[in-house]
């Protein structure tokens, strides 16, 4: 999944959900407006894309229920070519974590607070220590992104 997908997702997800009464006829007009269909090539994708976004940024009180419906069939749309066309290598818990200081010009100094002692974070960021469920919960949040990045499979 791209960058903006997981971003927009991340942030649809966290919206509670509510119950959608569908007023079929506004939601058959979205559709025929935005014509959503399988993304089969990168222009299609980013069209769709925009579409997501203009309707991710609706605050939660003012998007009506065919909004909300036709986000998640964007959303699912984009999710499905990304996992077909984007594969993103596994990488473990300390590349991420450098990476992700990397794009944020951060040094581990900064992530003294999430990872405990200069130390340990030293050994964190070097790869010599996985990071404990405490330091991915926190790093997680420090970052913005899902725990999950921060777990190796091996």
């Amino acid at each position: 999944m791209t960058a903006t997908a997981k971003t927009n997702k991340k942030l649809w997800d966290n919206r509670p959900s509510k119950p959608l009464k569908l007023d079929s006829a506004k939601y058959g007009r979205l559709l025929a407006e935005t014509l959503p269909a399988v993304i089969t090539n990168e222009s299609e994708y980013d069209r769709v894309v925009v579409l997501m976004n203009k309707l991710a940024v609706i605050p939660e009180d003012r998007i009506t229920p065919e909004q909300e419906r036709l986000l998640d069939l964007l959303t699912l749309l984009i999710e499905t070519y990304d996992e077909e066309h984007y594969q993103v290598p596994d990488a473990t818990p300390h590349e991420v974590i450098q990476l992700l200081m990397q794009e944020r010009g951060l040094r581990n100094k900064d992530l003294e607070p999430a990872l405990g002692s200069r130390g340990v974070t030293s050994e964190v960021i070097s790869g010599k220590r996985k990071p404990s469920k405490t330091q991915i919960k926190k790093l997680a949040e420090f970052f913005g992104v899902a725990p999950a990045v921060f777990i190796s499979l091996d």
